[in-house]
Order: structure tokens, then C-alpha cells, then sequence
């Protein structure tokens, strides 16, 4: 295990050049002078050649580039052209609203799509199993902003029982979350299905069962944990995604979390903040990844890195 966790951090390294390097090419290639878009149209000449003299775009592309790397390494990427402080603290004042945001949504999708799986594969072809897959298969099809504007519209502006947006207390969480959770639910829950009523026709659980095991216990100890492995890798993939802001969502609920920030960044050309966010979402994919594959080993005792 110690020698995969040193492959993988070696691997994390390449991508997370490998994306310092793409918004490198990418602030450079955008049509129209970078620095001209940054300070605004109504910039005299003499305030762009400041500007770039002070971002050091006059200068080579090779000395730019590695003097981006340096630093990069060091986490010094510049102030926000917009917010006037540095763009890797305004990044991070935003992370924990993305993260609240995130890990309640997948809470709240994990603890519904796990019953409502189990329950499904255990009643295959039933009444039940017929009408969580359709419940299953509208959560995935809904898309997130419609979603979301529904329940502001029923929620906060009709029954006005929740606010429409912003943070603030545990009710301004509930919304934009269940948007989030809705979606989860269905794909997670179409997993643990299908992943268990393939896991329950194992010879390993027909063994379970002679030796006189109660349901329960062959469920939940032997075939659930066999069947978590696409669950997990799924989950981990989603929770990336959330982790790296649910732009939409953050966006129709007001929500100051690092998906609205890097819109507002992007339409802002402030891209010192546009790095910090992408550097961001790139750890988070890779952190999440790296916990998914270690996990594989406590699901499945067979899977072994070497």
C-alpha cells in the first residue's frame, strides 16, 4: 500500500503541472490582450504597458512560464484584479462553503439511494422495485438548475417556508443541497440495485445462506460491501464534482461557494482567481480519487495494490 500511495502522489504531481500548464496556454491564447481585458476597456495605454509590465507579459513566454511555476510551487499566484487581496485567500474563503454544501448534499443522497437500493434488488420485479427505478430514473433526468428554480419558486416564494438564497443558517442549506442530492440519489441508487442483484447470485452468499445465516447478515455483511465498489467509485467521482462547485446551483441559490466565484472570475477576467479555482477543483479530484482507490481494499479484502 505504501508503495501505491508514493505511485499515486508521484501521478498527482504530472496532473496538477498538467493543469497549471493548460491555464497557463489557456489565459495566453484567449483572443485580445490579457492585460487590456483584466483593467477594462476604458484603460489608457499607459495603464495596459503598467499592467503588463507588473503580470510580466512583456517578457518571453519561457521566462513567463517558469517563473509561474516557481511560483506556483511557492502558492503565490497574485491578488484578485477584482477583490484587491490575494487570489489564493479569496479561493479559500470560499472552500467551506463548497465543502458544507457538498458533503451535505452526498450525506443526504447516500442515506436515501442505499435503502432504496437494497430494498429494490431484494423485491426485484416488484411493485416497489418498478417504482423506485422510475423515482431513480427522473432524479437523473431533472437537470440541476430547473430544479432549482422550482424549489425557490415553491419553497421560498409560495409557501415561503425556506429562503430563495444566500448562507446563513441551517435553512438556507436545505434547498440548494436537495437540488444537488436529488441527482445523486438517482444514479446511486440504480447502482446499489444493479450491483447487488449481480453480487446476491454469487456462489460466496448461496454459501451464506446454507450456513444458516439470517438474511440481514448476508445482506449487509457479505453482499452489500461486494456490491459498493461502482457505488463508491461513483460516489467519489460525484462528491469530485461537488467538491469543485456546482457552479449551477451555486449560482441560482446565490450561494458563496467556489463554483460562483470562479464564474464571477471568468466574466471578470480576473485571472489570478481563475488559477487559484482550477488548482483548486484539480486537488479535489485528485484527493477524492486517491481516497476511493484506498478504500477498494476495506471493500473488497481480493483487491490488492502493488
Amino acid at each position: 500500500m505504501g508503495a501505491y500511495l508514493l505511485q499515486r502522489l508521484a501521478y498527482s504531481v504530472f496532473v496538477l503541472w498538467g493543469a497549471l500548464t493548460v491555464i497557463f496556454v489557456a489565459v495566453r491564447v484567449v483572443p485580445g490582450d490579457p492585460a487590456q481585458m483584466m483593467i477594462g476597456t476604458y484603460a489608457s495605454a499607459e495603464e495596459v504597458a503598467q499592467l503588463r509590465q507588473r503580470l510580466g507579459l512583456d517578457e518571453p513566454l519561457l521566462v513567463q512560464y517558469g517563473r509561474y511555476l516557481v511560483e506556483a510551487v511557492k502558492l503565490d499566484f497574485g491578488d484578485s484584479l477584482r477583490l484587491g487581496q490575494p487570489a489564493i485567500a479569496a479561493v479559500a474563503q470560499r472552500v467551506p462553503a463548497t465543502a458544507l454544501l457538498a458533503l451535505t448534499a452526498m450525506i443526504q443522497a447516500l442515506i436515501v439511494s442505499l435503502p432504496l437500493g437494497i430494498i429494490a434488488a431484494l423485491y426485484r420485479h416488484s411493485l416497489l422495485d418498478r417504482v423506485v427505478s422510475v423515482l431513480s430514473l427522473i432524479g437523473q433526468s431533472v437537470p440541476n438548475f430547473w430544479l432549482g428554480i422550482m424549489f425557490i419558486l415553491i419553497f421560498a416564494r409560495w409557501l415561503q417556508w425556506l429562503p430563495s438564497g444566500g448562507i446563513g443558517d441551517w435553512r438556507h442549506l436545505i434547498l440548494p443541497s436537495l437540488s444537488l442530492a436529488l441527482l445523486l440519489i438517482g444514479v446511486l441508487t440504480r447502482l446499489v440495485r444493479s450491483g447487488l442483484l449481480e453480487v446476491l447470485g454469487e456462489d460466496f452468499v448461496r454459501t451464506a445462506y446454507g450456513k444458516g445465516l439470517a438474511p440481514r447478515v448476508v445482506v449487509v455483511r457479505h453482499a452489500l460491501p461486494n456490491a459498493l465498489i461502482p457505488v463508491v467509485t461513483v460516489a467519489g467521482l460525484q462528491l469530485g464534482h461537488l467538491l469543485a462547485g456546482a457552479v449551477i446551483t451555486e449560482t441560482v441559490f446565490a450561494w458563496p461557494g467556489v463554483g460562483r466565484l470562479l464564474v464571477d472570475a471568468i466574466s471578470n477576467r480576473d485571472y489570478p482567481v481563475v488559477q487559484v479555482a482550477v488548482l483548486f477543483i484539480t486537488a479535489g479530484f485528485i484527493l477524492v480519487n486517491l481516497l476511493v482507490d484506498i478504500s477498494y481494499a476495506y471493500l473488497d479484502p481480493r483487491i490488492r495494490f502493488r
